[in-house]
């Protein structure tokens, strides 16, 4: 069971639509996915139709001990893709949990007792809060991977450091096997002069940490969870639908997952890595 923690402090750069189609891209190849909503906004669990009453079993509860996972996972329309819902409560969590001994690895826990369950998936995406509090912490630390959605704008860099500062910092003090999966561009339009140098700026920054597939704009990716639907349920032939498969073939081939992502069109947008990833050393130092 691989855990992958999708994570910028930075709102508004397309995690939670990368979680919900990144998890369904690798659900359509065969494997077992988790979603986890991890953010109090509820956006994941709001996008597939599942956000629970208060009191029912939510990741709310789950770190508040009244739940494990098997408890809180639900089924979605899309085979193989299963989602941890969360609602408004999850808001007061930060606080509430503060004073608990042991905070810091309350997820930790509970998925290392679902990894032993018959039912465990063979991926779990985190869809983290746009901040670094409680929240993030908790999923840094329960994860193997880290996954970082940026927007092709001018401000795509900003927050990077503070980012990569907490991530070496969780990796020295709390959790030696995180590393960085990769740095995912979202917004691109070939169009714009501003978004090729925004990702030749990220290139130059994180070399084959750059994920080569561009997520281009694409209304039908804002569309979508409108309807309680992923891409490829509702606009399967779209730009966006395209795009995902190839992230998914990618970051699949990352963490050595066998199966192969269904691609049915190649006519997507991609860049060439040519410098050699940077070293954690100097991601913290950047």
């Amino acid at each position: 069971m691989q855990v992958i923690s999708v994570i910028n402090q930075k709102g508004g750069v397309g995690k939670t639509t990368s979680v919900a189609n990144l998890g369904a891209a690798l659900a359509m190849a065969g494997h077992q996915v988790l979603l986890m909503d991890l953010d109090p906004q509820a956006h994941l669990s709001i996008a597939f139709d599942r956000m629970p009453s208060p009191g029912d079993p939510s990741v709310y509860t789950l770190l508040g001990g009244n739940h494990s996972v098997a408890d809180v996972a639900q089924p979605t329309n899309v085979e193989g893709l299963w989602i941890a819902p969360t609602n408004l409560d999850l808001t007061g969590a930060e606080t509430e949990l503060a004073a608990e001994i042991g905070r810091e690895i309350l997820l930790k826990s509970a998925l290392a007792t679902y990894a032993k369950e018959e039912q465990a998936p063979d991926i779990i995406l985190l869809d983290c809060p746009p901040s670094l509090g409680l929240l993030s912490l908790n999923a840094l630390v329960a994860s193997e991977h880290v996954l970082i959605p940026v927007q092709a704008e001018f401000f795509a860099l900003q927050g990077m450091a503070q980012l990569l500062d907490v991530l070496e910092r969780v990796k020295q003090r709390l959790n030696p096997s995180l590393d960085l999966l990769g740095i995912l561009v979202g917004l691109y339009s070939k169009q714009r002069n501003l978004s090729r140098e925004v990702v030749e700026e990220l290139k130059e920054h994180f070399g084959n940490l750059l994920i080569p597939t561009l997520v281009r704009t694409n209304v039908r990716l804002a569309e979508a969870p409108s309807h309680g639907l992923t891409i490829f349920e509702y606009a399967p032939q779209c730009p966006g639908a395209q795009d995902f498969k190839e992230v998914a073939k990618e970051l699949a081939s990352r963490l050595g997952l066998t199966k192969d992502v269904a691609s049915s069109a190649p006519a997507v947008v991609s860049l060439e890595a040519s410098k050699p990833s940077a070293t954690e050393a100097e991601l913290g130092a950047e």
